[in-house]
């Protein structure tokens, strides 16, 4: 979206401090426009003073528009807009129908001048389907679309200012807090809370009220707040409109989240299961790598306990991954958290207390979907563990460094230790280790990916991963 600021500084005569003001009408024109249930646009005379530079336009969210005029940062020939010009020559609101329409619906054009002294700088125009005020609710807001404008020499909140949605409730009160107009979805959420008639009604009298159980409100300035009300739960925006200090009106916008919020509970509800049963699975494992490690005590040959000490090595290290998502509950999980948590269990099985691991993370943190999450972390406990066993024995210090950068299609993880590096006669096409074996089939047949060794001042291991086998789900 082009900056209000920049496009004046560029293209007009108009002051830093005046390119303020018009960002700040800018910033809530969206509002305006769906107050209005109409196309809102901000118009400038350029510098060379033949054209009409569109500063901010926008579409009412509340009703269908039958025109699209030019686009933000465009320019109008004076002469094709005479109703703007003549409210920037005169500062005058004007009303009338635009001049440019063939085989479409008409549209009435109301024009409003924003003012820094006496002289118009700008011009809102609000234009909304010909005979559409002749309704007299229609009537109320374009007029208090208006007041917005004269009145919003101060930024306008974006929160509290931002769109209404057509399900959104819409009140607009008096200077004496007196109901002046209701729409159909205000009409309809207070008569499921038993209120019949709302105009002329007060905004805090008991009919109104007597079923929330929550609320506050500062009627001084912009707020919202969240209330219960018979069963319902409502958003409520209130906005004032001041002049001097002093209320013209206010504009309370009323939405239902009842459904929204029950979901958010749910969903809530949910990941605390989830949560939970990862944790369940995590002691699981445990339990199961404590059996494991009572049987590999009573085997009586070497080769069988080495077997089952590399089984409850790679159940470690799937526990230690339902220990990460015991506490990411459903989002993606860190690819450099999922390898912190793996080699905080290694380093305190396979690690003499006094060695001192140096860890290096670096590249892209990329966050995995939990479906792929598990093969992931199989990869990396197995060559986090060869390395932890084999890179620097009779040493009481070593380096373990992990890279991930991510390319337009691929994803690079590269694994590096300074220890002794691979055997010369290494060949993994051949090699009978079981965890290399495993290894080789997740990557190349799970992952869909390639993987290689080599020496380079200790063992580097690259993985390249096609990047929407890895992360295109967490992405999605």
């Amino acid at each position: 979206m082009n900056d209000i600021r920049a496009l004046c500084r560029a293209h007009t005569d108009i002051s830093g401090r005046q390119a303020e003001l018009l960002k700040n009408i800018g910033e809530g024109l969206p509002f305006i426009a769906d107050l209005a249930q109409a196309q809102a646009s901000l118009y400038a005379p350029t510098r060379d003073g033949n054209h009409l530079l569109v500063l901010a336009q926008t579409r009412s969210h509340t009703m269908v528009q039958p025109l699209r005029l030019a686009s933000v940062g465009s320019f109008v020939p004076r002469e094709t807009e005479p109703l703007i010009v003549q409210t920037l020559t005169d500062g005058q609101p004007l009303v009338g129908l635009r001049g440019d329409l063939i085989n479409a619906d008409a549209l009435e054009m109301h024009t409003y001048g924003i003012h820094d002294g006496n002289d118009a700088i700008a011009v809102v125009s609000l234009e909304v389907p010909a005979g559409q005020l002749r309704d007299r609710g229609s009537q109320c807001l374009v007029e208090t679309a208006r007041m917005i404008l004269q009145n919003s020499r101060n930024a306008l909140d974006p929160n509290a200012y931002r769109s209404i949605s057509p399900r959104d409730g819409i009140l607009i009160a008096d200077a004496y807090d007196r109901i002046i107009y209701a729409n159909a979805a205000a009409q309809h959420i207070f008569r499921v809370l038993g209120v019949g008639s709302l105009l002329g009604v007060r905004l805090d009298a008991p009919e109104l009220i007597r079923h929330i159980t929550r609320e506050t409100i500062t009627p001084e300035r912009p707020t919202e707040k969240e209330i219960e009300a018979g069963g319902l739960t409502l958003l409520r925006r209130d906005l004032p409109i001041l002049a001097g200090g002093k209320l013209l009106r206010r504009v309370v916008v009323v939405e239902d989240v009842t459904a929204l919020r029950q979901k958010e509970k749910e969903l809530a509800l949910q990941e605390t299961v989830i949560r939970e049963i990862h944790h369940r699975v995590k002691n699981n494992l445990q339990t199961i790598a404590s059996l494991l490690r009572l049987q590999a005590r009573r085997a009586p040959e070497t080769a069988v306990k080495d077997a089952l000490g590399e089984s409850v090595n790679r159940i470690q290290g799937i526990a230690a991954l339902h220990r990460l998502l015991s506490r990411e509950g459903t989002r993606p999980v860190c690819l450099h958290a999922l390898a912190e948590e793996i080699l905080d269990l290694l380093s305190a099985s396979a690690l003499a207390p006094d060695f001192r691991l140096e860890r290096q993370f670096t590249g892209d943190d990329l966050p995995i979907p939990q479906s792929r999450c598990t093969n992931l972390a199989l990869v990396l406990n197995e060559l986090l563990l060869n390395a932890i066993g084999h890179a620097f024995p009779e040493r009481s210090a070593g380096k373990i460094c992990l890279d991930v950068r991510t390319e337009e299609e691929n994803i690079i993880l590269t694994l590096r230790d300074d220890g002794v590096g691979l055997p010369e006669d290494f060949r993994p096409e051949t090699s009978k280790s079981l965890g290399l074996h495993i290894v080789r089939t997740i990557v190349a047949d799970d992952l869909g990916g390639q993987i290689s060794f080599e020496n380079d001042n200790g063992t580097r291991t690259t993985i390249t991963l096609p990047r929407n086998n890895l992360i295109g789900e967490a992405e999605a």
